[in-house]
């Protein structure tokens, strides 16, 4: 294992770069196998690995490596051809040592025997039955934030990567190091990258000339000595020393991204801080302007006051004229400190002005800079597939090759690492469902090589992702059966659905059309994950197929995850976001344009029907202000709706439309409020799954808005069974009952719980009588139903507390307990329950009727 954390970071990052250069090129040997070009590359890939290894100890890379340039050195030299049979061995070899890097970062035991695995690679031992394990998956793989991709190399360029040496010592080093014989029997070059430990300075890139390059990196014959060119000196000054690139933790990247988000949020605060100041000069305007007329009353009145007054008569006239002459001062003042102040205020308006728009132009350089250092090219993750294609084909027998279009597109680093695994299960879904076997595609008519088409393009908000086949496409009687077996859906609601519905079946959890499970399919786990992955990057993903023409899958994610733009609305008095991505558009609705249609509420836009669900419903949230059951202030009358209670000023209905593929919904709120750049933070490990939400931010105002999942809310409407009547503007809505219901069994607790929900109570749990006042006091309920043996406070101390404040007067209280003395029933009623019921003899309507008669 390397101690060094640094440096095994650094051979990691490095190894995984000659591994996956190996990968692709012999995928391109295997089909080609005289093209020099390749063949070159692969060679000099494995010599440079096998120097690094040398360089940190790593044995069996190293002996490895070593080995597999003396596989590839007879083809090298135009003695022997490759053979499919070398290429395998040479396969073989790669996994191993691929096992044996990760070996050397992290110390776990890979579990690799050197002597067999060159003993294969020598030709000496028969190849292993095949299993079907793929090519090596994501464990295996080096964080894409660290490599670059291969085909930006220069190939003459040299790239050390060295800590505090001079240019001196580092260029000495070099080529003394050349005239040290080689380790192995067979002596080889030294590696491209030597890595020296660290000790105080940060790492550095040191590009070498072309010159010394060639000369560093010429390959010499496998038994000859490698000596360094006689004519060749390295100076400090002829090195041309310049550090070209730097290393950084991607931690620290997305660090930055993050402040960014936030600089981004705070630049929005100040933006409507500038509202604020556009009140205050408004308010001084209108100071200004009512001054000015006093002034001029002032004026007036003076004259007036000094015509009526005799000279020298009276001593008040005296005294007035004094009067006078102050406040005339004084207005004089005031008029001067009005004009010193209008001064100030048009300069520090410019001023604010200016700066907001230069911090608003800063900020946004910011982070589309940041954005930009962590972008990456998608071929960092496609390169993964093509082996992993070519194993998998072989291992069912089918003849498929992997067309890979648009790899230079980028995608922020994240969102390539976190698509990976969803490429993986659909390219396995692939060629396992959807490719047929050679001599099936034959009798259709079809190539017996098969075609996979990867490709990725970028939209001006979106970068996209798809996966086409050309094989047999979604058989809709066969996922109808599926769905049937594993009772995802009745006949009558199959028989209901459209081709496009059936087929998106596919992505629900535990589905599978396969007979037989097996490591690669079958066991009802794949394309549901693929989904979830996805939307958990804010994504969306569609299906498209086509009997007998094949299969595409399409997968749609934003340009970054740190911030989002969304559509701020206002229901019942709160304010939610929206991601505009998945905003088709925002349209006022007349109330008498909504009809019902299959038990929901719906309307027509753009000639075509569409479903409306109205956000405050699916929330379950109701207005802060409207009156309840048993709110804190003790008031105990019947709640309506926010429809019934608000006034209504307009018969317009403001409806968002939100589109995910081929579904839409719109959504009733109750007014839009604004759209920007929000920073998306996420809800924290104890809230990592909430239904209808995505994630929360803070608005320029301060106030936390919960961000809400387009996914989810599409969902709830889908699986809502119940009719919707359509609503009026005056009618009420009959709301669920909310039950406190405090019981420290979890078991009994469970029950219960079922029982009061099932009755179609809203049901509000606490683990022991302390718990249950605090919630009391967090929203209204309509009844309180407690044990009375449990730790922190019992059931009567609690009933006595909550009888105390007045406000809870009238509140229901039902004891429900294994007591069944007098002497408890009688306590009971003492402390202020409604009613007590035993266990002994519990059944549940006596529950449900008793609470049905006090609540």
């Amino acid at each position: 294992m390397i101690d060094d954390k640094e440096l095994a970071a650094l051979f990691q990052a490095e190894s995984e770069e000659h591994l996956q250069s190996l990968d692709e090129g012999l995928l391109r040997l295997e089909v080609n196998p005289q093209e020099s070009t390749t063949l070159e590359q692969v060679f000099r890939n494995a010599h440079s690995l096998k120097g690094a290894a040398r360089m940190l100890g790593v044995e069996g890379v190293e002996v490895l490596a070593h080995h597999f340039e003396s596989a590839l050195g007879g083809a090298a030299r135009g003695q022997k051809a490759l053979t499919p049979e070398i290429i395998d061995r040479l396969y073989r070899g790669l996994d191993a040592i691929r096992k044996l890097v990760k070996e050397a970062v992290t110390g776990a035991n890979a579990g690799v025997d050197i002597e067999q695995v060159l003993a294969q690679l020598d030709g000496e031992e028969a190849a292993p039955t095949p299993t079907t394990e793929p090519a090596p998956e994501a464990e295996d793989s080096v964080p894409l934030g660290n490599q670059p991709p291969m085909a930006e190399a220069e190939p003459k360029a040299i790239t050390f990567t060295t800590t505090p040496q001079t240019e001196v010592e580092l260029a000495s080093n070099q080529v003394s190091s050349l005239n040290e014989p080689a380790a192995p029997a067979h002596a080889a070059a030294p590696a491209q990258t030597a890595m020296v430990p660290a000790d105080d300075a940060p790492t550095v890139a040191i590009e070498v000339a072309d010159a010394q390059s060639s000369a560093l990196t010429e390959v010499q014959d496998e038994t000859s000595p490698i000596t360094a060119p006689e004519t060749t000196e390295i100076s400090p000054r002829a090195a041309n020393f310049k550090i070209e690139t730097i290393r950084v933790e991607p931690t620290k990247l997305d660090a930055l991204m993050t402040l960014a988000g936030e600089l981004t949020v705070t630049t929005t605060r100040v933006t409507r801080g500038l509202a604020e100041f556009e009140a205050v000069a408004a308010l001084w305007e209108e100071w200004q302007k009512d001054t000015t007329a006093m002034r001029s009353t002032f004026h007036e009145l003076a004259r007036r006051l000094q015509a009526e007054t005799p000279n020298n008569v009276q001593r008040s006239g005296v005294a007035n004229n004094t009067a006078l002459k102050k406040l005339a001062a004084f207005q004089e003042r005031e008029a001067a400190r009005l004009e010193q102040l209008q001064a100030l205020l048009r300069r520090l308006r410019q001023t604010t002005y200016e700066d907001v728009t230069r911090l608003n132009f800063v900020a946004d350089e910011v982070e589309e800079s940041i954005r930009k250092v962590r972008l990456l090219p998608l071929t960092n993750v496609f390169n993964l597939f093509p082996r992993m294609v070519r194993d998998l084909s072989r291992t069912q027998e089918k003849e498929v090759q992997l067309l890979v279009e648009g790899g230079e597109t980028t995608a922020d680093k994240r969102i390539l690492e976190e698509l990976k695994d969803p490429m993986m299960h659909m390219i396995r879904n692939a060629i396992d469902h959807g490719i047929e076997l050679p001599q099936e595609r034959e009798r259709a008519g079809k190539p017996r090589l098969a075609t996979l088409r990867l490709r990725g393009y970028q939209t001006a908000t979106n970068v996209i992702v798809e996966l086409s086949d050309d094989g047999r496409g979604l058989d809709v009687a066969a996922i109808k059966r599926s769905a049937l077996k594993r009772r995802l859906h009745n006949e009558a609601e199959l028989a209901a659905m459209s081709d496009e519905q059936v087929q998106l079946l596919i992505f629900s959890p535990g589905f599978s059309t396969s007979p037989l499970v097996t490591d690669v399919s079958g066991r009802g786990v794949g394309l549901d994950v693929v989904r979830a992955n996805v939307e958990a990057l804010r994504g969306s993903i569609q299906v498209d197929s086509a009997p007998g023409a094949g299969c595409r899958f399409r997968i749609q994610l934003p340009l970054t995850l740190a911030t989002t733009r969304v559509l701020l609305v206002q229901v019942e008095g709160r304010t939610y976001a929206l991601p505009v991505e998945w905003v088709q558009g925002a349209y006022y609705i007349a109330q008498q344009d909504i009809f019902s249609l299959e038990g929901r509420e719906t309307t027509r836009l753009q000639g075509l029907p569409i479903s409306i669900a109205r956000l405050a419903h699916l929330l379950e949230v109701r207005s802060p202000s409207q009156p309840t059951r048993h709110d804190q202030n003790g008031a105990a009358t019947q709640a309506k709706s926010a429809s019934a209670t608000k006034p209504q000023q307009s018969n317009l209905l403001p409806c968002i439309v939100l589109s995910i593929g081929e579904e839409r919904l719109g959504l009733l709120v109750d007014s839009l409020v604004d759209e920007q750049e929000v920073m998306l933070k996420p809800l924290g490990a104890m809230l990592k799954r909430v239904r209808n939400v995505s994630g929360a931010t803070i608005l320029g105002t301060g106030e936390v808005c919960m961000i809400l999942n387009p996914h989810d809310l599409i969902k709830s409407v889908q699986k809502s069974q119940v009719t919707v009547a359509r609503l009026t503007p005056t009618e009420e809505v009959a709301e669920r009952k909310i039950i406190l219901l405090a019981e420290d069994s979890i078991t009994t607790r469970t029950q219960e719980k079922r029982i009061l929900e099932g009755a179609g109570y809203e049901v509000v749990t606490a683990v022991d009588g302390l718990d249950a006042f605090n919630k009391l006091n967090t929203r209204s309920f309509d009844a309180v139903v407690t044990d009375i043996e449990m730790p922190n406070m019992n059931g009567l101390s609690l009933a006595a507390k909550i009888r105390q404040d007045m406000k809870y007067k009238e509140l229901p209280i039902i004891l429900v307990t294994s007591l069944a003395s007098e002497e408890d029933k009688r306590r009971g009623v003492e402390v202020g329950a409604n009613a007590y019921i035993t266990k002994g003899t519990f059944e549940q309507q006596v529950l449900l009727d008793t609470l049905g008669r006090l609540v």
